[in-house]
């Protein structure tokens, strides 16, 4: 059988070495990258079978990297190693075109597994927020409530969700940092939502970003 040939990328550099260690036994580790910034560079340079990719601290960056990746190479799968056990990112990775989704306590096991999935062109995401990521995406409440916000509100919540200060996301739309303040949080009133966290998760699940 031949291996399939992998590419990792974590910022924790023991974490991504110790992933590298864990796989070569089973896959031809082609790269190990560190630093995100080289990560589109490096998969143009070996066009691997697979991808291997921690979420940085900004989740929603590293989903816009994973389109980037795919649109790249568009036969390329992408396996998610995360931290982030929320299902609402995990159903943004999906849709941005992941393959796979593991938290970082995951058992050697089922990154093995979750790799023997995609390398067959299946899916596969970790038991543990399963069940939450397709309520995350199904929801019916979830559409109704994303029906309430104007369209000045989902801009202004789509660039807030995208790590945008308010000060950046006035610059860009030509408002005030009180305009955009009140905009942010009418939507928390709206929403019954308490913080900016849940504000994010609610763009996230509600495909806002």
């Amino acid at each position: 059988m031949i291996k399939p040939r992998v590419l990792i990328a974590d910022d924790q550099r023991l974490f991504a070495s110790g992933l590298a260690c864990l796989l070569a036994p089973h896959c031809r580790v082609v790269a190990t990258v560190f630093d995100f910034g080289m990560l589109v560079e490096e998969a143009r340079r070996h066009r691997p079978d697979l991808i291997v990719q921690g979420l940085s601290s900004a989740p929603i960056i590293g989903s816009g990297l994973i389109r980037d990746l795919r649109d790249l190479l568009p036969r390329t799968q992408v396996i998610v190693v995360t931290v982030h056990d929320d299902p609402a990112l995990a159903g943004l990775a999906f849709r941005s075109g992941a393959s796979a989704y593991l938290l970082k306590t995951c058992d050697v096991s089922e990154l093995l597994d979750a790799v023997t999935c995609v390398v067959d062109r299946k899916s596969y995401v970790t038991p543990r927020i399963a069940g939450g990521m397709i309520e995350s995406l199904t929801s019916p409440l979830a559409r109704v409530r994303d029906q309430e916000l104007t369209d000045r509100q989902r801009t202004v919540l789509r660039l807030l969700a995208e790590g945008k200060s308010m000060k950046e996301v006035a610059s860009a739309l030509n408002l005030t940092v009180r305009t955009v303040a009140f905009h942010k949080y009418r939507m928390m009133h709206m929403l019954k939502i308490k913080s900016s966290a849940e504000l994010v998760r609610f763009a996230v699940a509600r495909q806002i970003v």
